[in-house]
């Protein structure tokens, strides 16, 4: 960055999805994208964009800079203590809850009932891949936590034989690749398999199925921040202008995040 702006907006923001997003975005005018399809895109890099679009659209004209970093659960104790303004990964709405006496919570960004999530697994496991229906569950075993609140309720809601804690979501995503856990809750990737790889990590879905997770996800704004009051106005503005046009679910559409429901049976 040649010079510090005044008005500049620290942004933490997770490493991986940094390097996503960078790839994506290119030297492109965040407000001008309205094709989310690449192979670097994912929910998480959506997020971050129409965060930034609702944003502008809604009248906040500060200028961001990013820090990247191994955050993640830190991430709401900056928020919490006002030392950040805004997550750009959005939160589920029961999380969000949690802490709404210390942050603002924006309009849906993805509404109940939306958010589909496939069952992803070693391409090695055959078992897993095999599955047909809520019955095959019972044989076996699943990977997330309990800080992720809807992803650990919809788990322990399923018949399984077993659901194993594990906070770091990496540690998850190899515990599934080597198969000492048969699967994990993700959202469905843009790649032409639907495949996730990451590092030494390849992750397949199981084809036609997908488990429902029942809440809706929200950005949070930190109420001690100076600068919270007005982005909460503006990004309540600016997503309800991209929602009227349609602007969001097709986002998500474009980037594979919302699945066909007439080709995929749906867990509820």
């Amino acid at each position: 960055m040649a010079h510090a702006r005044q008005d500049n907006v620290l942004i933490y923001i997770r490493d991986d999805v940094y390097e996503d997003y960078l790839q994506f975005v290119k030297d492109r005018d965040i407000n001008a994208i309205d094709n989310f399809s690449g192979q670097t895109i994912r929910r998480d890099v959506v997020d971050m964009i129409i965060a930034q679009q609702a944003l502008n659209l809604g009248g906040f004209k500060h200028y961001f800079s990013y820090a990247p970093g191994k955050v993640n659960f830190r991430n709401t104790k900056m928020l919490q203590e006002g030392k950040l303004l805004i997550s750009f990964d959005s939160y589920w709405l029961q999380d969000a809850k949690a802490i709404a006496d210390k942050v603002h919570i924006s309009a849906p960004l993805i509404r109940k009932g939306e958010y589909v999530a496939g069952i992803y697994t070693s391409p090695k496991n055959i078992k897993t891949l095999n599955i047909k229906s809520l019955d095959d569950l019972t044989e076996l075993t699943a990977v997330s936590t309990p800080l992720w609140r809807t992803d650990w309720q919809t788990l322990s809601a399923l018949p399984l034989k077993e659901l194993i804690r594990e906070d770091s979501w990496l540690s998850m995503a190899r515990m599934v690749n080597i198969q000492w856990v048969d699967f994990l809750l993700m959202p469905f990737n843009p790649t032409a398999d639907q495949s996730f790889t990451m590092e030494k990590v390849h992750l397949v879905p199981v084809k036609n199925i997908a488990v429902v997770l029942k809440d809706s996800r929200h950005f949070v704004i930190s109420k001690a921040h100076p600068k919270g009051q007005e982005a909460f106005i503006a990004i309540n503005k600016g997503l309800k202008l991209l929602r009227d046009k349609g602007a969001i679910t097709k986002a998500y559409q474009q980037a594979g995040f919302f699945i066909d429901h007439k080709t995929t049976k749906i867990i509820n």
